[in-house]
């Protein structure tokens, strides 16, 4: 988190340009307030907004309103703007790629429980590797910090032995499975648990560290009596942010887990392990750029990637044609198709999809303005008071 947490307080607004410190101060103090203004209101309303924009919009309106628009640094702005764009469409991606090989590889094949003993440890084991090699770049680097090729082997190395470990496993486990896809859902009930352990991993490295950045950049000046371009993160205000996190789950949580879970598009546990890996492979790509991006979009962006990859599937997969031809024979293809897809189901889904589609990014448009001159008037407000 200490990466992003750098780029939150120091790299949007260019420090030396504030007057002096009680100035940073304030502007970070009011950066902080309208963010949690702002995200509670969302929250309570039921919008789907973004911690990471409203913080960035936060810092951005309070520097701007502190020392005029030269103090914001529109380079690093326009970084952080790019990956906001691309991480959801990154997320959707990798999701639309899981799911589509997991449909062609196990759903679609002749015998279903023979394809997932051979695939379903590889799709665990890339996880797997996965978090390793982030946990090794970023969760031990006060300790070790190897090259790139170091932890490219190590990873490799995870992935070769959490196959060699998993196949029993999931062969043991398939035992005695009838060969249909509710049988394929049982298999997937323990990787979708642990894929949910990596994106809450993804989660604290990302948006706790996007929500202390202000607070780390205020007790650093308050300690040191001057804005300095180095901000020391002291463990305490990363359990804060924590603890927060935990707090706003447990209060809000059910709502928005209810929107992205049901309300998009029909969930089982591949497309929902498919989401949360491609949702925790984004975050920490982005993390360990140092990228403040928003988890909940990318996250919702592998709900639609999902969602989309299984309207064009239903209507463009060869391989799902000739695979119900062999179950009903070509004379009951048709009847087949008919049921599972209605045209009014098929108008209904994309409805939904497409008005959740439109309130996320009317969502996404509205947070950074809506904070940053939130943040300014509470900055001058805060100036008036002290």
């Amino acid at each position: 988190g200490g990466d992003v947490v750098s780029t939150i307080s120091k790299g949007i607004v260019d420090p030396k340009q504030v007057a002096d410190a009680n100035t940073f101060v304030w502007a970070m103090m009011a950066a902080l307030l309208s963010c949690a203004m702002w995200v509670n209101l969302a929250t309570w309303l039921g919008a789907p907004v973004s911690t990471t924009h409203s913080v960035v919009g936060g810092v951005m309106g309070a520097g701007i309103a502190a020392a005029g628009f030269s103090v914001v640094n529109w380079g690093v702005m326009g970084a952080i703007a790019a990956s906001w764009v691309i991480s959801p469409l990154m997320g959707g991606g990798i999701a639309a790629l899981f799911l589509w090989f997991i449909k062609s590889n196990i759903i679609y094949q002749e015998d279903k429980i023979a394809a997932a003993r051979k695939w379903v440890p590889m799709l665990v084991s890339i996880m797997l590797a996965a978090f390793t090699c982030y946990l090794v770049m970023k969760g031990l680097k006060k300790v070790w910090k190897p090259d790139l090729a170091t932890v490219a082997m190590l990873g490799i190395a995870v992935f070769g032995a959490s196959i060699l470990v998993l196949r029993p496993i999931i062969r043991a486990q398939s035992q005695g499975m009838e060969n249909r896809n509710q049988s394929l859902r049982k298999l997937f009930h323990i990787p979708l648990i642990f894929s949910a352990m990596l994106l809450s991993f993804a989660h604290g490295a990302n948006d706790v560290a996007n929500a202390v950045g202000p607070l780390a950049a205020i007790l650093h000046t308050i300690q040191s009596g001057s804005v300095d371009a180095k901000v020391g993160i002291p463990l305490w205000v990363m359990m804060i942010g924590a603890f927060g996190i935990s707090l706003g789950l447990f209060l809000y949580g059910p709502k928005l887990i209810r929107m992205v879970g049901e309300q998009i598009t029909k969930m089982n546990p591949m497309r929902a392990f498919c989401v949360a890996l491609s949702a925790a492979i984004t975050v920490l790509i982005a993390s360990g750029f140092g990228l403040p991006v928003s988890s909940t979009h990318i996250a919702v962006g592998g709900v639609f990637g999902v969602g989309f990859l299984r309207e064009y599937y239903t209507t463009h997969s060869s391989r799902r044609r000739t695979y119900l031809a062999r179950k009903a024979g070509n004379a009951g293809i048709a009847k087949i198709q008919a049921d599972e897809r209605s045209e009014d189901e098929i108008v209904y889904r994309k409805l939904v999809r497409r008005s959740h589609f439109m309130t996320i990014i009317a969502a996404w448009i509205i947070t950074v303005p809506a904070t940053a001159v939130l943040a300014g008037v509470l900055y001058f407000l805060l100036q008036q008071m002290g």
